[in-house]
């Protein structure tokens, strides 16, 4: 079977090297543009676009699927598209083109979270269970019905970078399960059920804590920015980066914003209990352990974050 697949960051990685290791003859890889990466800005392939390469298969690179994306989509002559993270919508005109369609491999269990950032989400909301589906790509954001499910626990210190590390190669072993019943005739895709919840994009302000919040509930944020956008405050009006921070409930009555030191542990206030830094990223230096970024400050107890 033909195959058209679309996709751009790491995560889509392992299903293109699953469907290529299963024997699917993949025509041609639909990604975005080449992004200007680090401080010097250096136009760098997408992950999935430098694995292409490697694999010597055709690129399509498009920021939108416009009128020429199409007709170079339909010139390929895919049987079905298979779709990770791209990070575009897929008209109608694109959408049927492949006798089989389009299938979304969607990192949640739909319909919850549906959009951008469903493993993200779904960790700031404090889900203990997530997944994956395969589903038929429609016109609606990720509404369409869905072939295949998986489970996976979200660990009490989880990060999304490593829970969609995790989804992504079990994510891939079901696409490709999926696309292998398509292919015999096997393949039963079943109406969405259930509450829907929404995951847009992640904007840099989602990364923000507000430590008037519950120790919890900042617990989980800086889990689910982790690490894009990251999580930050603001310290004497600059951002100070933060890695996810360690729950403190045998630490009562510190202010929200105040810190303290206790040994080597460096301890914010909550709206609930205390918090512990793990590492921070003052302006303009590297990610460092958070003791030795506070033994460079005067007075730690005088320091409130904003």
């Amino acid at each position: 079977m033909r195959v058209l697949f679309a996709g751009t960051p790491a995560v889509a990685v392992p299903s293109l090297n699953a469907l290529i290791e299963a024997g699917f003859e993949v025509v041609a890889v639909l990604t975005r543009p080449d992004a200007p990466i680090g401080r010097k800005r250096v136009l760098t392939p997408s992950p999935v676009a430098a694995r292409a390469a490697e694999l010597g298969i055709a690129v399509i690179h498009a920021a939108r699927i416009d009128a020429d994306t199409i007709a170079r989509i339909s010139a390929v002559g895919p049987d079905v598209a298979a779709i990770v993270a791209y990070g575009g919508l897929v008209p109608s005109a694109a959408l049927v083109i492949p006798r089989h369609g389009w299938i979304n491999l969607h990192f949640s269990l739909l319909p919850a979270w549906r959009g951008a950032a469903p493993v993200q989400r779904a960790v700031m909301a404090g889900d203990d269970v997530t997944g994956a589906v395969t589903f038929q790509l429609e016109e609606g954001l990720d509404t369409g019905p869905v072939f295949g499910t998986l489970t996976e626990s979200v660990g009490p210190e989880d990060t999304a970078g490593e829970l969609l590390e995790r989804l992504s190669h079990s994510g891939a072993v079901l696409l490709t399960q999926t696309l292998s019943a398509v292919e015999a005739g096997k393949a039963a895709a079943v109406p969405q059920t259930g509450e829907v919840s929404l995951a847009p994009k992640l904007t840099l302000d989602d990364g923000r804590l507000d430590w008037k919040h519950p120790a919890l509930a900042i617990g989980r944020q800086a889990r689910g920015v982790t690490p894009e956008p990251g999580a930050w405050t603001m310290l004497d009006g600059q951002r100070l980066k933060l890695e996810p921070v360690r729950l403190r409930p045998d630490v009562p009555g510190l202010a929200p914003g105040s810190l303290s030191l206790h040994g080597k542990s460096v301890l914010v206030g909550t709206g609930s209990h205390g918090v512990e830094l793990t590492r921070v990223q003052p302006a303009g230096k590297k990610m460092m352990a958070a003791a030795d970024w506070a033994r460079g400050m005067a007075s730690l107890e005088s320091v409130v974050f904003e």
